[in-house]
C-alpha cells in the first residue's frame, strides 16, 4: 500500500469507546492498541460520546429520541464525514462498523474490521436494544461481508465469524490475538486498595471482574456461590448493567446470597485498572463464568 501522503501510513480508527470512557473489552483493546500503532504509523481516532483528548468524538444524539441503534448510526454518519485523507479505515464492534464501511466507500480506501464479538451469538442484546438489535446485526453483517479484511482475536472467533457470515472469503479473515503489556499488567503486592475496599486478606477469595450483562454469566456465579465454602469470600467487581432488569436480577440474587451465607462483597463502580490489578493480585481464584467469550 502506498501512503496517501508522506512516507508514513495513515489510518483512521473508528470505535465507540476510547479513554477515559472505557466499559468493555473492545475499549480496553483499542486503548492498548492505539499507542502502539502510533509508534509506527499516523492514527486518527474517531470515537463516540463526549469530547476528549487524542480523538474526535461524535455524540449519539441524532435522531433525537430515536432507538439507540439509530442514534449510533447517526454517529457513524458523522464519523464518515469527519475522516480526512487516510490510507485505510479500521473499525471496532458493530457500533463503528457501519461508519467504517461508509468511510471506505466514501474515500475509496480499504476497510478492516476487528471482530471482538458477533451479534448472532448475543441474542440477549435484544433486551437492551429492542428492534435495534436487528439493526446492529444488519450493520455488522453488511460491514463484515464487504470488508477488505477481518481480524479475529482468536482462532475460535475466526471459526465463529466464518460460520456466521458464510459469504466471507476465508482468506480475508486473519487471527491476531490480543497482546498483554506485562509492565502494566503485573502483580501488585500492595494491600492498601484491597483493604480499603473491604477484602479480608486472611480468607481465600473468588473474584469476578466484568460488566453486568447476560454475556458475562454473572448470575450463574452468584447462584453457584451458595455452594462455596462459607469461609471463602466472593468478591464482585461488577458494574455498568445492560438493562435495569438485569441490574435488578443481580441485585436480588446478591441480596439473597448475602442473607444466607454472608462473606460476599460487591463493588458496583467500575474501578481504575490499577485498583483492579491489586485485587486480582490477591485473589485465590479468578472466576470467568461467561456464556460467550470470543
Amino acid at each position: 500500500m502506498t501512503p496517501a501522503s508522506g512516507d508514513r501510513l495513515s489510518i483512521s480508527l473508528l470505535t465507540r469507546e476510547y479513554p477515559p470512557t472505557i466499559y468493555g473489552g473492545a475499549g480496553v483493546h483499542v486503548a492498548q492498541l492505539v499507542p502502539q500503532l502510533r509508534k509506527l504509523i499516523d492514527v486518527d481516532v474517531q470515537c463516540m460520546g463526549e469530547p476528549r483528548e487524542g480523538a474526535t468524538a461524535h455524540a449519539e444524539n441524532y435522531p433525537e429520541g430515536a432507538n439507540a441503534a439509530l442514534r449510533v448510526f447517526g454517529a457513524d454518519l458523522s464519523m464518515a464525514a469527519s475522516v480526512g485523507e487516510v490510507d485505510l479505515v479500521h473499525s471496532h464492534t458493530w457500533y463503528a462498523n457501519l461508519g467504517g464501511l461508509l468511510t471506505g466507500l466514501l474515500h475509496d480506501i480499504p476497510h478492516v474490521v476487528s471482530a471482538h464479538s458477533l451479534e448472532p451469538h448475543r441474542p440477549w442484546k435484544a433486551e437492551q436494544l429492542g428492534g435495534g438489535y436487528n439493526l446492529s446485526s444488519w450493520a455488522e453483517k453488511t460491514a463484515f461481508e464487504a470488508a477488505d479484511a477481518v481480524i479475529a482475536v482468536s482462532a475460535g472467533m475466526r471459526t465463529d465469524t466464518l460460520e456466521s457470515y458464510g459469504n466471507l472469503d476465508p482468506d480475508k479473515v486473519h487471527v491476531v490475538k490480543n497482546g498483554i503489556d506485562t509492565d502494566e499488567f503485573s502483580p501488585d503486592s500492595g494491600t492498601d486498595i484491597v483493604t480499603s475496599l473491604g477484602v479480608n486478606l486472611d480468607r481465600p477469595s473468588v473474584v469476578f471482574v466484568g460488566r453486568i450483562t447476560r454475556q458475562k454469566g454473572l448470575i450463574h456465579l452468584v447462584r453457584a456461590a451458595e455452594h462455596l465454602d462459607p469461609e471463602t469470600q466472593l468478591v464482585l467487581l461488577a458494574g455498568a448493567p445492560d438493562t435495569p432488569e438485569i441490574a435488578q436480577q443481580i441485585g436480588d440474587a446478591f441480596a439473597h446470597l448475602q442473607s444466607t451465607r454472608g462473606n460476599v462483597l460487591w463493588i458496583e463502580q467500575m474501578l481504575p485498572r490499577e485498583q483492579v490489578r491489586q485485587v486480582l493480585s490477591h485473589a485465590t481464584v479468578f472466576a470467568c463464568p461467561s456464556v460467550y467469550e470470543p
